[in-house]
């Protein structure tokens, strides 16, 4: 059986190889826009690279990525084209605007060319036993032939342009966060002189992108969110996305938004049920606080930058959960110590679930010493205390344990075999983000602690309505 298959199959070869060749043969000086392969071509292994001339490039010319190039094609008959294009799927030409199937260049009606990857196709025996036996079935000849395909700007990927411009061994970068109509990128020092044409591909690049922006190191020190730079496209800082089936509408230059954060949200929602209480104490424009009420949980959501709280309030009443969230416009740890503070006693009492989320990583574990001794004036009940959902940044080596300690410390209580850390992300080299969750230990919401709250009911009573006035 084996002799008999070894015989089939150095048959089928030969008369392959030689089929091949007596069509190059035959054809072999053909002129023009279309003639045989023979053998290896030679090509460039990057045969789509634009021209050298491009190289520095600090003002877009978009013409002088024009080159025209050779590449393989196929002879086929009308009456067979879509099972042949179908067929050699894996071997066709694959480019931004470039048709798969051109007129045949004989300019003959029965035909069509069938084009294919370069780097793929070299050579008649190039194609695969399955395409090679799909061709035959077809009555299509394994013979290639030359196209001369025109490439412009359009056919060519965002990192080919960038890698064809930037200077010779320093990274191109062509990635970016999506915030609707707004792509947010975090150029390197060294791609800062090309900055505006970056900005202009990524445009170009990304269907549905019509401003690009460049986050710069100036940080607010009140509100946390970066200052923007506009590279491309109109000066539109009102965004609108989609989360989770949710819609959110902000000015992204005045609020913290981060879509690589959409898992999370949902994550940390999904533990919420109808009736629960959340309450949100850096909850910015609604993304735990809107599913969370969609849930069926009651909410109270609070956010010291007011432009937040303008867009949570907005947000609430574009999602249709407006009577079940309460917004605040309060410092974080005068929320804990004044609505939360004020509520907490009542649905405890009514066994209502209830959970606290602290996003603010940069700083929340350090507002967790606000609950030492929160109701050391009310009754103690030891159960269906509140669960903490606690976000932090972490560059020690070992980094749950470095956040555990940090929340311990900040409450003034061991959490060490209280909690559970959920890492949510990498966030930069040597830099990951945590959620720290645990029951607020009862030591610590009933012990008497020295502090006061004086001054902050005032603050927060007036708001207590939650008034919902969008933008």
């Amino acid at each position: 059986m084996s002799l008999v298959f070894v015989f089939v199959f150095c048959h089928y070869r030969f008369f392959r190889v030689l089929a091949a060749a007596q069509t190059e043969k035959k054809l072999r000086g053909a002129v023009g826009r279309i003639c045989v392969f023979s053998g290896n071509t030679g090509m460039e292994p990057k045969l789509y690279r634009p021209p050298a001339e491009v190289r520095g490039m600090s003002s877009l010319d978009r013409d002088a990525f024009t080159q025209t190039i050779s590449v393989p094609a196929v002879r086929v008959p009308v009456r067979v084209l879509n099972k042949v294009v179908k067929s050699l799927k894996k071997s066709s030409i694959q480019r931004p605007g470039v048709p798969r199937v051109v007129q045949d260049t004989e300019e003959n009606a029965d035909y069509r060319l069938v084009l294919l990857d370069p780097h793929r196709v070299t050579s008649p025996t190039s194609f695969s036993e399955a395409e090679a036996e799909a061709l035959r079935s077809f009555g299509v000849p394994e013979e290639l032939h030359h196209y001369e395909l025109k490439l412009t700007y359009e056919n060519l990927k965002s990192e080919e342009v960038l890698e064809a411009v930037l200077p010779q061994g320093q990274d191109v970068t062509s990635g970016f966060s999506r915030v609707g109509h707004i792509a947010h990128m975090n150029l390197r020092d060294h791609q800062l002189q090309y900055k505006n044409l970056i900005g202009q591909v990524i445009m170009d690049k990304n269907p549905g992108v019509t401003c690009v922006v460049n986050k710069t190191n100036i940080i607010d020190s009140t509100y946390r969110n970066f200052q923007m730079e506009v590279l491309a496209g109109e000066e539109n800082m009102v965004a609108k996305v989609k989360e989770n089936g949710l819609t959110y509408k902000f000015d992204f230059s005045r609020v913290y938004w981060n879509p690589r954060l959409s898992t999370e949200h949902e994550r940390v929602v999904q533990l919420t049920k109808w009736g629960d209480t959340v309450f949100d104490v850096f909850a910015g424009v609604g993304p735990f606080a809107i599913p969370a009420a969609r849930r069926g949980a009651n909410v109270l959501a609070n956010d010291l930058n007011p432009e937040s709280h303008r867009w949570l309030q907005h947000n609430c009443k574009l999602n249709k959960v407006e009577k079940k969230v309460r917004t605040f416009n309060l410092d974080g740890r005068a929320f804990i110590q004044g609505p939360l503070r004020e509520e907490l006693p009542a649905l405890l009492k009514e066994k209502v679930r209830v959970h606290v989320v602290m996003n603010l990583p940069a700083l929340a574990l350090d507002f967790l010493d606000a609950f030492r001794g929160l109701l050391h004036q009310e009754p103690q009940c030891e159960e269906n205390l509140p669960t903490v959902h606690c976000y932090g940044f972490s560059k020690d080596d070992d980094p749950d344990t470095d956040v555990v300690k940090r929340a311990s410390q900040s409450l003034g209580f061991p959490l060490e075999k209280l909690c559970s850390v959920h890492f949510v992300r990498n966030v930069a080299p040597n830099k990951d983000m945590l959620c720290v969750m645990f029951t607020l230990p009862k030591e610590v919401l009933y012990r008497v602690a020295a502090f006061t709250t004086t001054g902050t009911r005032k603050t927060w009573k007036s708001q207590l309505d939650g008034s919902l006035s969008g933008p």
